[in-house]
C-alpha cells in the first residue's frame, strides 16, 4: 500500500505541475504578438499537455488502487465525508484539466479571444484544488 500512496503522490506531484505551469504558457501566449513566439509557444503547450495528461492518468490509476485497497481493508471508509469532498474536488480537477486541453487546441487554432489578465485569474485555480484536497486528505475535517 504504501508504493502505492509513494508512486500516487509522485504524479499527483507531476500532474499539478502541469496544471500550474500551463496557464501560465497561456499567459505569455496572449501576450505575444510576432509568429515565431506563437509558434513556439504552441509546441511548449503541446508538449506540456502531454506529460501533463500522463501525470493525471498514472495519479488517477494509483489513487483508484489506493482506494481499492482502502476499501477492501477498512470497513466504513467510504462513508467518510472528507473522502466524498476530496473526490467531488478531484472531478473539478478533471474539468479544469478538459478546459486547459481545450485552450491548447483553441491556441493552436489561433482562435484565441481572452486576455493575458483572464489567464492570469485562471491560473490560480488549481491552487484553490490543491489546498481543499490537501487540507481534506491530512485533517479529515468529517
Amino acid at each position: 500500500m504504501l508504493w502505492l500512496k509513494a508512486f500516487h503522490i509522485i504524479f499527483v506531484v507531476t500532474w499539478f505541475a502541469g496544471l500550474f505551469y500551463l496557464p501560465r504558457l497561456f499567459v505569455y501566449h496572449a501576450q505575444t504578438e510576432d509568429q515565431i513566439s506563437h509558434e513556439r509557444f504552441k509546441v511548449m503547450e503541446r508538449r506540456l499537455l502531454a506529460i501533463t495528461n500522463l501525470g493525471a492518468l498514472l495519479a488517477l490509476g494509483f489513487g483508484l488502487a489506493l482506494l481499492w485497497w482502502w476499501i477492501s481493508h477498512a470497513e466504513g471508509y467510504m462513508k467518510q465525508g472528507w473522502l466524498h469532498a476530496k473526490l467531488t474536488l478531484i472531478v473539478g480537477l478533471l474539468g479544469y484539466h478538459h478546459w486547459c486541453a481545450r485552450l491548447v487546441k483553441v491556441f493552436a487554432a489561433g482562435n484565441n479571444t481572452r486576455s493575458h489578465r483572464w489567464y492570469r485569474w485562471f491560473n490560480e485555480v488549481p491552487v484553490l484544488f490543491l489546498l481543499g484536497i490537501v487540507i481534506l486528505v491530512v485533517v479529515k475535517p468529517f
